[in-house]
């Protein structure tokens, strides 16, 4: 009788097929994340694949801003809100919306900090201003850019629409928690847009991410003291084990490739 006798390569193959299954995870849950196109876009979508590798888990990405991702969130249509801002600011405009929501059941985990940015025009001579100076701005006391140093321009801001993130940091750092009052702003969708227009206008000022107006090679106006925007995953109650893991793979992908 002849007895069957495994050569190395097909034991070798039985061993790492072995090993692959011990490694799998013994259940991958589905999870919807709504909000931010700024976290979205910045981290979730292009390292979505690596996030679901380190988490074990698949995710639906649905970016629009961040109060339609907490809205998503008490609706049940989402079980992650994406954030880029305070959640506080968030909250003001939510509460009137949908006074009956269970607001105090929020749990906000903070993945990711990026730098905030004011982009000018290249014919702006300005490029440095005091936190004061651009609070002036934004409060609609400063008109024109000759009264902080710059050109006999009037001032033009530029900024992402109502209920984004970007604004909500910026009036939370500079305004304490008031509103951007700076005559008709420029709203545009998304920050990249705003850096494309301020190019355009030699009296704008923008407001988004550094590190889209690095990569466009935009001008900027530097601060005394920097201004981050915070990027955060908010869900509805305690986190699950299985939840925990996605915060957990976002925050340790973000620490590395995020500026």
């Amino acid at each position: 009788m002849q007895f069957f006798r495994p050569n190395a390569c097909f034991v070798g193959r039985i061993l790492l097929a072995g090993a692959m299954f011990a490694a799998a995870p013994a259940h991958a849950d589905t999870f919807t994340l709504q909000g931010s196109t700024t976290l979205s876009n910045r981290l979730m979508i292009p390292q979505r694949k690596a996030i679901e590798a380190a988490s074990g888990h698949n995710l639906v990405l649905v970016p629009n801003k961040s109060s339609l991702g907490l809205q998503a969130l008490f609706e049940g249509s989402a079980q992650f809100a994406m954030i880029s801002g305070p959640l506080d600011t968030e909250l003001k405009t939510l509460q009137t919306a949908l006074p009956n929501a269970p607001f105090d059941r929020l749990r906000t985990f903070q993945v990711a900090r990026v730098q905030m940015a004011f982009a000018v025009h290249p014919d702006n001579p300005l490029r440095t201003i005091t936190r004061g100076k651009l609070r002036s701005i934004l409060q609609g006391k400063v008109k024109n850019w000759r009264e902080v140093g710059g050109s006999d321009l009037p001032i033009q801001l530029v900024m992402v629409r109502e209920g984004g993130g970007v604004q909500a940091s910026v009036e939370n750092a500079l305004l304490e928690g008031g509103k951007i009052d700076a005559g008709e702003a420029i709203r545009v969708q998304i920050s990249s847009q705003v850096v494309k227009i301020v190019l355009q206008l030699p009296g704008a000022l923008g407001l988004a991410q550094a590190g889209i107006v690095r990569r466009a090679e935009a001008p900027e106006l530097a601060l005394d003291e920097p201004i981050d925007q915070r990027l955060s995953l908010v869900v509805l109650g305690e986190p699950t084990p299985e939840m925990k893991s996605v915060i957990d793979a976002v925050s340790d992908v973000a620490a590395k490739v995020l500026e």
